[in-house]
């Protein structure tokens, strides 16, 4: 069996994504998906934690658009990413993941503050951590968090979980002529825009030079993939400075 490339990961998981085919909402079944997925990562000895969003519940910046001040929006959609924590969280322990929420808002007959030595600490006795409430700060993307909290676990990668291949010059859903970008770094990613990931968490992400890959998540067995170091998804990262196409399992 091959052996994973990775020993510490974050993920990055969209409100939306756990939606599965509602319009709004947690769909059970995706969230019993999602920990399956988990599950099989964990299973391999990798250290794994999770940023989950709140867009299924709650959009802040959507929310600015009817008058509501940003900062309570955003507030609100920080409470929303609690919500889908706990929710994932459960579903994690019904498959035996031993797992803990940390929240950067303290409320604590809820979930553990985050604090990082703790979270380090969890994620070395095999358990995986789930950081709610972005950054506990308005403005910030719950992305920008993700790259926050990787950097600060010290991650080895960030893999951030859509509903398309990856990533694409154009936006698929509206662009039927768009193309599949597989590698692209972080400066050009900035220069053109590209929408997959907020422009504060890509400058984050190379200012500390952490590898991001955008997959898939409703194609069985990628987050394994990626970190068993096959190639999954679009590669972000410094060009040759980053992790090379043969350590992800790519051939010239």
């Amino acid at each position: 069996m091959a052996a994973p490339i990775f020993e510490r990961i974050l993920l990055k998981l969209s409100g939306e994504a756990l939606m599965g085919d509602q319009g709004f909402g947690i769909s059970p079944q995706m969230m019993g998906y999602v920990a399956d997925e988990v599950k099989s990562v964990v299973e391999l000895g990798v250290q794994i934690a999770i940023v989950v969003g709140g867009g299924n519940i709650f959009r802040g910046v959507a929310a600015t658009s009817f008058g509501m001040e940003r900062a309570s929006a955003d507030h609100m959609g920080m409470l929303a990413t609690v919500i889908n924590s706990i929710a994932l969280q459960d579903s994690l322990e019904k498959k035996g993941v031993e797992t803990r929420v940390q929240t950067a808002i303290s409320m604590h007959e809820v979930a553990e503050p985050y604090i990082r030595r703790r979270a380090v600490r969890h994620l070395e006795k095999g358990r995986v951590v789930i950081c709610a409430a972005g950054t506990g700060n308005p403005y910030f993307t719950t992305d920008t968090a993700a790259v926050l909290r990787a950097q600060e676990i010290h991650a080895q990668i960030l893999l951030k979980a859509t509903k398309v291949k990856g990533l694409y010059d154009a936006d698929p859903a509206i662009h039927k002529d768009a193309h599949f970008v597989p590698h692209i770094t972080y400066m050009h990613a900035l220069e053109r825009q590209l929408k997959v990931m907020d422009m504060t968490a890509i400058s984050l992400a190379m200012d500390n030079k952490l590898p991001l890959v955008v997959f898939d998540l409703n194609q069985e067995g990628n987050i394994r993939n990626v970190v068993l170091g096959e190639t999954v998804g679009s590669l972000i990262d410094n060009g040759p400075d980053g992790p090379s196409d043969e350590k992800r399992g790519n051939t010239p």
